[in-house]
């Protein structure tokens, strides 16, 4: 899955970008918006697919003086997959915690960070996930291992994506704050939490 534009998963033309931009908001948005809000410098292909998905009902189209609005009609039958289409993370979220709730070793945290947590990235990008085990289970342990690989083939499963599985003991908490080791600062700005406290909580040793 292409971690930036998840949606080009189903449609790799600027359609998608389009309806996932409009999926976003309730507010009409001229063409020169979506093509702002899309990186695209020129807005004259998103005024095209604009007026394809007008045709075809799913946008709807309303004059403005010189201009046009446009918005998403949320009364189609294909408006609930574009909102399944515009939110693949949150659905990716939704998975992590249900599966990670489901484990008979609880982690102590769980979180995202990385490419996939900032939405960047692409089809090569790893999907970064720091696992903190519980002081009293050993890394080693046959029902924990289970469970980090369940899940790492889970995650490749779901989004086409490798999982990077970085799995640390809560004991070894201390040492990572002293070295100040890399991952921290991609930690402390991007994670996001899928169980247990917030990571920078527990990096501050609170």
């Amino acid at each position: 899955m292409d971690v930036a534009h998840p949606y080009t998963v189903i449609s790799p033309t600027l359609d998608a970008g389009v309806l996932t931009v409009l999926a976003g908001t309730t507010r009409p948005l001229t063409g020169r918006e979506i093509a702002r809000l899309l990186e695209r410098p020129s807005h004259s292909g998103v005024l095209d697919a604009l007026n394809r998905l007008v045709e075809h009902g799913l946008v709807d189209r309303e004059e403005a003086g010189r201009a046009f609005l446009f918005t998403l009609n949320r009364e189609h039958l294909a408006a609930p997959a574009v909102d399944l289409l515009a939110n693949l993370k949150s659905e990716l979220l939704e998975r992590l915690r249900d599966t990670i709730d489901s484990w008979d070793i609880a982690p102590v945290h769980v979180s995202l960070f990385g490419s996939a947590a900032r939405g960047e990235g692409d089809t090569k990008s790893d999907i970064d996930l720091l696992v903190v085990r519980p002081k009293k289970v050993d890394s080693e342990d046959p029902r924990w291992r289970e469970q980090i690989d369940l899940l790492a083939r889970q995650v490749q499963r779901w989004t086409g994506n490798r999982a990077g599985i970085a799995e640390i003991g809560k004991s070894a908490l201390p040492r990572l704050r002293k070295e100040e080791a890399p991952i921290l600062a991609e930690l402390r700005s991007d994670a996001i939490t899928i169980a247990g406290p917030e990571i920078t909580n527990l990096l501050s040793g609170a």
